[in-house]
């Protein structure tokens, strides 16, 4: 029966369970994620090599203007060394680890979770999924306040995959665009695109795609040269935050 039961369990029935808890779901960048992973035993005893919990999101790529979706890894921590899991017997490992700063954040169609994996050998190994909700640091979530206090409205948020100049530890960026629909870029400018990276949980280096609105047959050409398009790169801490909106509107008014 014993020798039937490992048989079982090798493909995944009677084996070990594991399943994560977190203390919260909404975790900012930079951020504590704590929780702990629990182990219930199956009707074998079962020898673990390691639990690792692994953080993961989506981007897309564009091939012949066709959009695929791919799944990346944003990082990984092994939680344990081997252990030996008994019949039906329950264990718990609490761990305790801080969200990258560059982890997209839960915003639009941007999805984040935590993969929770037990490596047992000759056996289907056990997982779990929880999704969390990442948000902002305050000097992010301060600069796009303030695009919204100037007439700006988000029309989309998406993960792409980084140019080779913006290309860092990940194999995406996270971007943002807005449209103006009030104020004094309204009928200036098509959209402002805003991409961050995240120096420390109080600064963050901005990266802004400005898009003037064509008017003419000159800017017809230029817009479609893709001329009209003004790039800026700048840096942006916490003690800004309460001088944002005009920071924002004096250099956005440099290139309507």
């Amino acid at each position: 029966m014993s020798l039937f039961n490992k048989m079982l369990a090798s493909i995944g029935i009677g084996a070990a369970k594991v399943d994560t808890k977190l203390v919260s779901e909404r975790i900012a960048l930079g951020g504590e994620v704590k929780g702990v992973v629990q182990i219930i035993g199956g009707s074998v005893v079962q020898s673990v090599d390691e639990i690792y919990l692994s953080l993961y999101s989506t981007y897309t790529i564009e091939v012949n203007d066709q959009k695929t979706t791919r799944q990346a890894l944003i990082e990984k921590w092994k939680i344990t060394d081997p252990f030996t899991i008994g019949v039906n017997e329950k264990k718990e490992f609490p761990f305790s680890f801080k969200l990258p700063l560059d982890a997209p954040i839960s915003v639009g169609k941007t999805r984040v979770w935590l993969h929770t994996g037990l490596d047992i050998k000759n056996a289907i190994d056990p997982a779990d999924e929880d999704y969390i909700r990442v948000e902002p640091t305050p000097v992010m979530n301060g600069v796009l306040a303030a695009l919204e206090g100037i007439g700006f409205r988000l029309r989309e948020v998406e993960c792409k995959k980084a140019p080779l100049h913006l290309r860092r530890r990940l194999p995406f960026v996270q971007e943002f665009e807005y449209v103006p629909k009030g104020g004094m870029f309204r009928g200036k400018l098509d959209e402002v695109e805003v991409i961050f990276l995240p120096i420390s949980e109080q600064e963050t280096e901005v990266l802004m795609q400005i898009d003037r609105r064509a008017r003419g047959l000159g800017s017809f050409l230029a817009e479609a040269l893709d001329l009209d398009e003004s790039f800026v790169r700048f840096r942006v801490t916490n003690a800004d935050i309460p001088h944002l909106r005009e920071k924002l509107t004096t250099l956005i008014q440099r290139y309507c």
